[in-house]
């Protein structure tokens, strides 16, 4: 049985790849209406948390609801009533944007009259009609990824799955796509959203969950996190001496962190850091307003990830 608002509902989500887990006990849940972003490094264990919610990978501990409904390989009742912007572009390149989306349609078993005004209506939400002709290769990698949103919207669904959907586009392409889910949202649709992007998640996401090596790190709104995790201002210092500067700013309350070449002074307000650190050598300084980056960096490291 569904609790009253939750869409999603997971518990204690185990997955291993032989000796690897590659999620490792999470726990949470997607309301009605929101947009949860799940936001970490390359084998964080986003995309196989996702699989899982869309019933194309069993798991291995724990439980997944969705719709009320337990997940699983054979739940074509969860299937149907998810819309899924894949990472990876699966579109065939033989055929035409409106067969594309008519083939798709087809596998919903939805009428071919329902199927043609659900095409029509959704190319045009996302630019496309004036192309519906045109064969998937002559198309702009932002055209793609507009017209697998367009398509994950054939069926109606309850909930959209989107995978890293703007990865590789340029500022443009990104921005648009970010428009068209806006708009989306506003109608009241419920997404998952994996991404990398710390921008994205800033720009779509109602709360957030960090994830690094299968887990969980924190779960929030991105504006606490950023106030939580970090505060409100990062003085970033370069061609310093550590334990000088931190000498010199005794009994100031401020986080800090050495990574490289830069000293990074986390605070609320950064005026009486910069006052005295003035006429203090030949530093670099740089005063900002602290981001979901600072936070991201923070918990998982600023070392490559690979």
């Amino acid at each position: 049985m569904m609790n009253d608002g939750i869409l999603i509902d997971i518990e204690s989500l185990v997955k291993k790849y032989g000796n690897l887990t590659a999620v490792d006990g999470i726990s949470f849940a997607v309301r009605k209406g929101e947009c949860m972003g799940i936001l970490g490094p390359n084998g964080a264990g986003k995309t196989t948390t996702v699989k899982i919610i869309q019933c194309i990978s069993p798991s291995d501990g724990g439980t997944v609801s969705v719709f009320g409904l337990p997940a699983g390989l054979s739940q074509r009742a969860v299937k149907a009533q998810l819309g899924v912007v894949p990472q990876e572009n699966d579109l065939d390149p033989d055929l035409t944007i409106r067969e594309n989306m008519e083939l798709f349609g087809a596998l919903f078993d939805m009428p071919k009259k329902t199927v043609r005004e659900r095409v029509n209506a959704n190319l045009k939400f996302v630019e496309l009609y004036e192309r519906a002709n045109d064969k998937i290769v002559s198309l702009s990698g932002g055209m793609k990824r507009r017209l697998l949103v367009a398509r994950a919207l054939l069926n109606e669904p309850k909930v959209m799955i989107l995978d890293e959907p703007t990865t590789g586009l340029d500022p443009q392409a990104r921005h648009m796509i970010w428009q068209r889910l806006r708009s989306l949202k506003s109608k009241g649709v419920t997404m998952v959203l994996n991404t990398q992007y710390m921008e994205e998640a800033e720009q779509l996401c109602d709360r957030l969950l960090i994830m690094h090596k299968g887990r969980i790190l924190k779960e929030g709104a991105p504006d606490e996190l950023i106030k939580n995790e970090v505060g409100e201002e990062v003085v970033e210092i370069r061609n310093h001496e550590v334990k000088g500067i931190l000498e010199k700013l005794g009994g100031l309350e401020f986080m800090h962190e050495e990574v490289g070449d830069t000293l990074y002074l986390y605070c609320r307000e950064s005026r009486d850091i910069l006052t005295r650190l003035a006429g203090f050598g030949s530093l670099s300084v740089l005063r900002r307003p602290a981001t979901l980056e600072d936070v991201f960096l923070r918990l998982t490291g600023r070392g490559l990830n690979e």
